[in-house]
């Protein structure tokens, strides 16, 4: 996963700012982004398997009262602050 992609640390920094989930909605405005295009990189920053190989859960993404929210994993807080300090 490129984790040094201008899409990714986008959405980490936005999710970072957040104690609550997040529409994926209201993501695409913050970020000027569509939800399909979000799904797509929230997919590989969570924990799906994909090509056999598991992504690193940083994000989890749930359909929640027929809305689908975003939040960061205490993985993803890690990683964050691992990102800060580094």
């Amino acid at each position: 996963m490129n984790v040094d992609s201008a899409l990714n640390q986008a959405i980490l920094a936005v999710l970072q700012q957040e104690t609550e989930p997040m529409s994926l909605p209201r993501l695409g405005k913050r970020l000027g982004l569509g939800v399909s295009v979000l799904m797509r990189a929230l997919t590989l920053m969570g924990d799906a398997s994909l090509g056999g190989q598991s992504g690193p859960g940083w994000v989890q993404v749930v359909l929640q009262d027929e809305r689908w929210t975003v939040s960061l994993t205490d993985a993803g807080r890690r990683f964050c602050a691992e990102q800060a300090h580094g």
